[in-house]
């Protein structure tokens, strides 16, 4: 089982080492952020299962990286860590989009009751949603095994199905083909990233509306891809 991960977003070296450490005492996955600006890619590139953003930051204040957090297709629950204890501050960061708030200084204990509580809630509401994912006219039906476009079936091989799959159920994040490799081929696959390719290829051929001009299926150079949503 993998390791639930928490972004922390936080410019005070003494309280991110404090929350960094005791996160992973708890069997948490932790990534660091310094800088507000910097959180989206970060996001985007290998999206957390939760995000501690402390409000008062560089590059960006902690509600404008809210607001970005909150145009994602993701739904990513965010717990807002402050030293201002002022009710308007509280009150415009749970309207913009954050999930909870708590004031500095907190006890550790009841900052992780919260972040497994929130965990809980994301988790529940994932298991509720339907499995059938819609991007314009390209239906895919994950527990169905299918695809349509423009109510017209496609027929996928196993592994161009499995590939496609996990790149839309993770709209714009942005996987290496070594790792698309190990999760659709297996640790011990002794093929190369070319693999990856190929499929990617077949894969255009058959959902993109223009193959050549892809709308859905992004390649980002020296890395991998993605799937725009």
């Amino acid at each position: 089982m993998s390791l639930q991960r928490i972004l922390i977003v936080e410019d005070d070296p003494a309280i991110a080492d404090f929350v960094q450490t005791a996160l992973k005492r708890e069997s948490f996955e932790t990534a660091l952020v310094k800088r507000g600006d910097m959180v989206l890619a970060r996001v985007e590139a290998s999206p957390p299962d939760l995000v501690l953003l402390d409000l008062m930051l560089p590059g960006l204040d902690g509600l404008e990286v809210c607001k970005a957090l909150r145009l994602l297709p993701q739904y990513i629950p965010i717990i807002m860590l402050t030293a201002k204890d002022d009710e308007v501050d509280k009150i415009v960061g749970l309207e913009i989009g954050a999930d909870d708030y708590i004031t500095k200084p907190f006890k550790i204990r009841e900052l992780i009751a919260r972040i497994r509580a929130h965990l809980r809630l994301a988790q529940h509401a994932a298991h509720s949603v339907s499995h059938v994912l819609r991007f314009d006219s390209l239906e895919i039906n994950i527990d169905g095994r299918t695809v349509t476009r423009d109510s017209q079936i496609i027929n996928l091989r196993h592994k161009e199905f499995d590939l496609l799959a996990l790149l839309a159920s993770n709209p714009r994040r942005v996987y290496e083909r070594e790792t698309l490799l190990r999760n659709l081929w297996g640790y011990e696959y002794l093929g190369e990233s070319r693999t990856v390719d190929v499929h990617i290829q077949r894969l255009r051929q058959k959902i993109e509306p223009d193959p050549s001009e892809p709308r859905y299926l992004m390649t980002v150079r020296n890395i991998g891809y993605k799937f725009d949503a």
